[in-house]
Formats: C-alpha cells, structure tokens, sequence
C-alpha cells in the first residue's frame, strides 16, 4: 500500500509538472504571436492598402472573403508550413531559407518576411544566423512541448489579426465589425493549422493571384500609409 501510494503521488506531481510546463509553454506562444511583440508587424498590409484603395475591398464581407483566401491558399498557408517544416526535428534552416526565399512572389513580400524576422530574431535569438519570419518562428518555438497545430493555429490567427486591423485603419470598419470578421475565421484557422503541421516540401504552393498581383502593385502607389 505505501508503495502504491508513493506511485501514485509521484504519477500526480510528475502529470502536474507536465502540465506547468504545457501552461508556460502556452504563455510564451502568446508572448512571441502577440500583435504587441515589437517585431513592426503593423507596419506592413501585405498588398491590402492597395486592395483598398483601388475597391476589391470595400466592407466586413469582401474583407473576410480576401483574409480566407490568403489563409486557405495563399501566403499565410505556405508560411504556416513553413513554420511547421522549421520545428521539425532536425531541420535544415538554412536550406529552408533558400527555398523559402525562392517561393516569394514580390519585392515587398521578400522585404517584409526579411524585417520581420529581423526584429525577431532580435529578441529570441541574436546570435543565430538570419532568417524570414516564419523559419524564425520554427525556430523560436521548436522546443516548446506543444503540438504543431496548436503553434500554427495561433500563428495564422496573428497573420489575420494583422489584415483585420489593418482594415479597421483604412476603410470605415469598427472595431466591433473587425473582431467579428476574425471570429467568423476561426474554422479556417483550424483548418488550416491542422493540414500545414502535416505540410511537406510538396505541399509549398500558393495560389492567390490577386493578393499577389496587389503586393505587386502596393509597390507603385504614389501615396501610401503601409511599408507592404
């Protein structure tokens, strides 16, 4: 019986400690995904400034409608394998970063991933050599005890965090209407999250011609609030 009851309470420390550590680890995920981490990510609309400006956007419907559709096949899909791919046990970061850099599709995307990651890197790994944002975010988070899907789920619910307030700054949409269009997205996020933890080198594609062709064009605007 002493035995047993020695069993038992190390069993419910040992599930306790597990359990503290999933918590921190939970923490600093929502610490390092925070649209409050200094990494200048409210400086970039990635193309929607100019989605914007020249009408494709105009209200809460055509906004949700472009956001899913980066999620589900554009940018924001790829990235999240990629960050997926970059927590992987023995990953080469080096040679993602070349294949990365070969997947982007404008001048202002290669800008924003690079300052991105710059920034933070600055605050989770000085030292290590540079990386675009999403194989930063890899690898910031690869010894977190947290399953690919709860990170990536949490990663893309920043990307559209971003796009949605950079909404609520540039057309006449409240902040009321903001949050409900990113709570309406959260089936996607899951979505999402779940078939990029289970991404290959096969699966980076992206096919959102519009979103790109707006990056592009983002570029050439004469006036604009955005870095992207």
């Amino acid at each position: 019986m002493g035995m047993a009851a020695r069993w038992g309470m190390t069993t419910a420390r040992t599930a306790f400690r597990m359990a503290s550590d999933r918590l921190a680890a939970r923490l600093r995920l929502a610490q390092l995904l925070s649209p409050a981490f200094p990494i200048g990510a409210f400086a970039h609309s990635q193309g929607l400034e100019w989605a914007i400006a020249e009408g494709p956007i105009r209200d809460a419907a055509t906004l949700a409608r472009w956001i899913a559709a980066v999620l589900r096949q554009g940018s924001a899909r790829m990235d999240a394998a990629f960050v997926a791919l970059a927590r992987r046990p023995g990953a080469d970061l080096e040679a993602l970063a070349g294949l990365f850099e070969a997947t982007l599709s404008s001048a202002e995307r290669a800008l924003e991933t690079a300052e991105l990651g710059r920034a933070f890197q600055a605050m989770t790994a000085p030292d290590a050599a540079p990386l675009p944002y999403p194989l930063a975010v890899g690898q910031a988070t690869r010894d977190l005890p947290l399953a690919d899907p709860e990170v990536l789920a949490l990663f893309l619910q920043g990307v559209a965090a971003q796009l949605v307030s950079v909404a609520v700054r540039f057309l006449p949409l409240g902040q009321s209407a903001g949050q409900q269009v990113l709570a309406n997205l959260a089936p996607v996020i899951a979505e999402v999250a779940g078939a990029a933890a289970r991404a290959g080198e096969e699966d980076l594609w992206s096919f959102t011609p519009g979103a790109d062709l707006a990056a592009m064009a983002h570029e050439t605007m004469e006036t604009r609030i955005f870095r992207t």
